[in-house]
This record gives C-alpha cells, structure tokens and sequence, in this order.
C-alpha cells in the first residue's frame, strides 16, 4: 500500500473516481494463474458504504439452475480482458486503405499484448464498447466456468461474470450511477464475457447468475485493523460503492500451513 514495486501488499481499489463501481464478485486469477488466498486487510473504512463482499462458489454452484450450469460447461467461457477504444480514426482514411490499415494495427497490438502476458491473447475488432467507439477487444483464451478445489476436490463455481459482463455492469448503472470508465487507463480496463466459442450469453442467464450470486453474498463492514482471510477457490470477493475515503489493501499467498496433510487425509478416506 506504499506505493512501493515490490511491495507485497496491494492497494484494493480505493481510487474516488471509482467511488460508485459496485465491484461485482470474482475471484483473482490471471490466465491459468491463480492464488489459493488472500488476506483483505483495512487501513481506514469509508464513511458510507464500501463493504467488503465475499460469496461462497460452492453454494452458488448447488444454487444455479443446472441447465445454465450445463450450457456454461459444455461450451465454456471466454473473457474479454480489454478494450483499445483509441480508432476511430480509421473512419477518416479513404475506405481501400481502411481494411490493410487495421490488419497493420491489430498485428501490432496483438505482439505488443502477448509479449506482456503468459497467455495467449486474441483481438477482435469491434464498434460497441461503452461510447460506441471503434475498439480492439482482447479476449483471453476459453476455460471451464466450475473448478474443483484443489485440495478438497469439491466443485465450486469459479467464474467473474459478475464482476466482468458488461451487460450486468450496465443494469447496475441504474442503481448506483454510471461507472465513469472516463480516463485512458478506465477505458482500457473495460471487461465482458462470453461463451468459449465467443457466443453472447442469453440476458435472461445472466439475471439469473446474478440474482443466485447476490442471494449468496455477505457485506462485511470492515474497521481499521480488521483483516479478513479467505479461500480464493472457495471463495468470491467483491466491493460495495462508497462516500468518502477508503484505505483497504491485499496480499496474495500461494496456500495453507497444512494442506498436504488434509489433502492426504481426504484421499485415505475415500479409499475402500
């Protein structure tokens, strides 16, 4: 939280401007990579709201309806990580050259992308986005909307559409406001999600994955000192729109003191 590069702690996403984002709940994993917990820990909490919010996968796996748990997994899931909302330009450049113009530019984009990340990385060219701005999309690659847990093997839903469908983001605009994704950095960060084979996800799924996952949610005032400890497989995480100052920061471990054991003890007892 001081700023520092190789600091272990994390600042959470305190920044005013972001005061009215209601964080939707995720859970923390980049590409394949994801840590097993997390300590959230708070420095001063804000004077309205800005509760941290935590969910449990494993009962909203049990909660979903099972025919849009069985139409997630046979076709999998696929996030689109960013948005390069920066050409419109194109439009102004005599049409023949339109075409061999954004192949140039979506060839550079995409080595610059994926010489920065351990995942493969694939742009689209679009012209929705928030503002309707001509934009490159980077979608990572396609993954399994449910995990089982790495050391209990129970099955959890392990899946940010929550936090990451564009379309859940704008019904909430209605409630707290618009997301004021206004800055370069902002607009960069837009996410969405879709079907692994890059299908929409039909509204009346989405509504239904976002009401199961607020029926699970707990809001967790959080006060100066306060830290909360929680399984990244088990667990989904979010945060409440706030007034005033919120100073909350995170660190990100790789397991438990003792794990191997439970896991050896769990397999004894499955034994015959």
């Amino acid at each position: 939280v001081d700023g520092k590069a190789n600091s272990p702690v994390y600042e959470a996403v305190n920044k005013e401007s972001r005061k009215n984002f209601f964080i939707g709940m995720h859970n923390e994993f980049v590409g394949t990579r994801a840590p097993r917990a997390a300590a959230f820990v708070c420095f001063k909490a804000a004077e309205t709201g800005g509760e941290f919010l935590i969910a449990d996968g494993r009962q909203i796996f049990l909660d979903l309806n099972p025919d849009v748990l069985d139409r997630l997994y046979k076709r999998n899931i696929r996030y689109s990580v960013m948005e390069l909302p920066f050409f419109d330009f194109i439009d102004n450049v005599p049409e023949f050259a339109q075409e061999p113009l954004k192949g140039v530019i979506k060839g550079l984009a995409s080595a610059a992308i994926n010489a920065k990340v351990d995942f493969s990385v694939d742009l689209r060219w679009g012209e929705g986005g928030y503002d309707g701005a001509r934009m490159l999309q980077a979608r990572a690659p396609s993954q399994p909307p449910i995990v089982r847990h790495p050391v209990t093997g129970e099955p959890t839903w392990f899946c940010n559409v929550h936090s990451h469908s564009s379309q859940l983001r704008k019904d909430r605009e209605e409630i707290y406001g618009a997301e004021r994704f206004e800055d370069g950095a902002s607009q960069i960060n837009k996410s969405d999600m879709f079907y692994g084979d890059d299908g929409s996800i039909d509204d009346a799924d989405l509504r239904h994955m976002d009401e199961v996952t607020m029926k699970n949610v707990q809001f967790i005032k959080m006060s100066e000192g306060d830290v909360v400890l929680l399984d990244n497989y088990k667990c989904l995480h979010g945060r409440n729109v706030f007034d005033g100052t919120r100073k909350h920061g995170v660190a990100w471990f790789e397991g438990w003191e003792g794990e191997e054991e439970i896991k050896s003890s769990l397999y004894s007892e499955a034994l015959p």
